[in-house]
């Protein structure tokens, strides 16, 4: 069954407000415990602790420390489950080495299984029963209601989620079989076309727009005391009003983003089924300029891409129609170079960034350059561009049907749930081959 992710804001009492805050520093100790503990046991005796052998420590754990007899056992788990994520990714070369975590960047814990907690709602507000804390009010909608599997309580930005996770029986479907080409950019968020229609969706520029607010209260925090770690200063309580008036700010532009952002894809999702688009790798994009190669004008470039969020788009657009049925290409850049080919001839030109009308030597056809990228996108997907054959092997195709994407995995909940069945399988297994003793 396809699985939705619904979040809520929770409104917890005093007494509720303070039980959060004490069992979210436990678990964080208990993160650090366990980081400590791999680390430690790997360089003075050379052993590898994996996640059951910790696992099999938390009895002995809590009767020492007696307060985290409070916590669900299974939240105590999933926390040392993340643990192993993060060492998972750490030697997979997926991510950085694990650090020990503050309050400030440890967020919450999560109930994996449905022990523990129970939300009272049908997708639309209601009641989450904790064990240990109580029922706290909640608000919030869900687009698509379901069966409640796991929850993880998150505080952020001083406010307090809860992010459940629903098993949903029907998925909606494309209704409308259009294709279209993508092209996604900085000062048109996106030119779409279907060969025949074009439209530009305009950058809502959110960032640009609150750029003079933020840079006149940076000013203003500047005059105040700041935190010093290393001369062991604290922030003056006018330099954590500054920073909380800046931080209400930039959490307002991500919110509109976010909002612009499952808005347009929705507007896409709704009247297409199939969407070619390039493929982008926001990381390298806005990396920064080396010395001496116009770095100013490269930042100015890196925030205008991040402005618009183009991964976010795009990902967003990629879940919508996959979970809709539909297909979703990308176009392998390197190889068609979408705005350096013409979308009539197949001809090759390259051009320099400030030349915005796609002009074919060749055969003569004149059109905007984003939106004739956008139709060699849309031709090669549907493996109509003269002189290229489409090979979907070397694109990246999502549907809900067929995934041929690459992706590597640190594990998961479910795995780790099949090796516990196969290990107690084998246990049993063990005890009935054993000879007895009498």
């Amino acid at each position: 069954m396809p699985i939705r992710r619904v979040t809520f804001r929770l409104y917890p009492n005093k007494k509720q407000a303070q039980t959060l805050r004490y069992h979210r520093k436990l678990h964080k100790e208990l993160y650090n415990a366990a980081v400590y503990n791999r680390f430690t046991q790997y360089q003075k005796f050379g052993h590898k602790v994996d996640y059951f052998e910790q696992q099999n420590c938390l009895p002995a754990f809590k009767e020492v420390w007696m307060e985290y007899k409070e916590c669900n056992c299974m939240t105590l788990q999933a926390t040392l489950k993340r643990v192993d994520y993060a060492f998972q990714r750490w030697l997979k070369g997926l991510g950085k080495r694990p650090r020990y975590k503050s309050i400030r960047h440890y967020s919450g814990w999560t109930y994996p299984s449905k022990t523990g907690w129970k939300a009272h709602t049908s997708g639309d507000n209601g009641y989450l029963e904790l064990a240990q804390i109580g029922s706290i009010q909640m608000r919030g909608k869900a687009r698509v209601w379901g069966k409640p599997t796991t929850c993880t309580i998150v505080y952020r930005n001083g406010k307090w989620l809860a992010s459940i996770t629903v098993e949903v029986e029907e998925i909606k479907r494309a209704t409308d079989i259009g294709a279209v080409g993508i092209d996604l950019g900085c000062k048109s968020a996106l030119a779409v076309t279907d060969g025949e229609n074009h439209d530009f969706v305009e950058a809502p520029r959110f960032l640009r727009k609150a750029e003079a607010k933020i840079k006149k209260l940076s000013k203003a925090k500047r005059r105040k005391t700041a935190p010093n770690r290393r001369k062991k200063q604290k922030a003056s309580s006018r330099w954590k009003k500054a920073q909380a008036k800046i931080s209400k700010i930039t959490r307002k532009i991500a919110s509109q983003r976010q909002n612009w952002v499952h808005q347009v894809a929705s507007d896409i999702v709704r009247r297409n089924s199939f969407v070619a688009t390039e493929k982008l790798e926001v990381a390298k994009m806005t990396a920064r300029a080396k010395k001496g190669k116009r770095k100013k004008q490269k930042a100015g470039l890196n925030k205008s891409i991040l402005d618009v969020g183009l991964g976010m788009l795009r990902s967003a657009i990629q879940s919508k129609i996959t979970e809709a049925g539909g297909v979703f290409i990308e176009v392998p850049t390197k190889k068609v170079k979408p705005s350096q080919t013409c979308p009539k001839c197949g001809h090759q030109r390259k051009k320099s960034l400030d030349e915005r009308v796609h002009q074919c030597q060749v055969c003569g056809l004149t059109m905007d350059r984003d939106l004739a990228a956008a139709l060699v996108m849309l031709l090669w997907g549907q493996g109509k561009l003269p002189g290229f054959e489409t090979n979907l092997v070397d694109a990246d195709v999502s549907s809900s049907t067929s995934d041929t994407s690459k992706r590597k995995f640190a594990g998961s909940q479910k795995q780790l749930g099949q090796k516990k069945r196969q290990k107690s399988a084998l246990t049993g297994l063990d005890a009935k081959t054993s000879p007895s003793t009498k």
